[in-house]
């Protein structure tokens, strides 16, 4: 089996966290906070990265309350895992991302979402 490139995002209203890791060495590492105001922006950067490291896979990490219940994220992630899938061709995967910004111990204000997505995907990872 060879290696292929994984992307990983952290979907947000403001922001989206990007990670990248290849199924070799099954690491991942934060690459990139799309900023983007509106969805055609959005997509744009998106599709920039995805030309640029044309992964054969995305993951999208899915939020819900502490018991596993969904909330007004968890709709708004599957919805964003299927516009990637819709707009690029690729399967895309949803992982659990319940904790994924308290495992960093993030600050009031900082800017997580790159390293936020590194989580999402170094789960993706860890469970294969």
């Amino acid at each position: 089996m060879s290696a292929v490139t994984i992307l990983a995002f952290d979907f947000g209203i403001k922001r989206i966290g990007v990670a990248m890791g290849n199924t070799m060495i099954c690491q991942a590492q934060p690459l990139k906070v799309i900023s983007a105001l509106d969805n055609d922006a959005r997509f744009a950067a998106i599709g920039a990265l995805i030309a640029e490291w044309t992964p054969a896979r995305l993951v999208v990490g899915l939020p819900s309350h502490p018991d596993g219940t969904a909330h007004e994220m968890t709709a708004r992630c599957r919805r964003f895992a299927n516009q990637l899938h819709g707009r690029f061709n690729l399967p895309v995967e949803l992982v659990d991302e319940r904790y994924s910004s308290a495992v960093i111990g993030a600050k009031r204000g900082e800017v997580i979402d790159d390293r936020a997505a590194a989580i999402i995907l170094q789960q993706y990872f860890d469970a294969l």
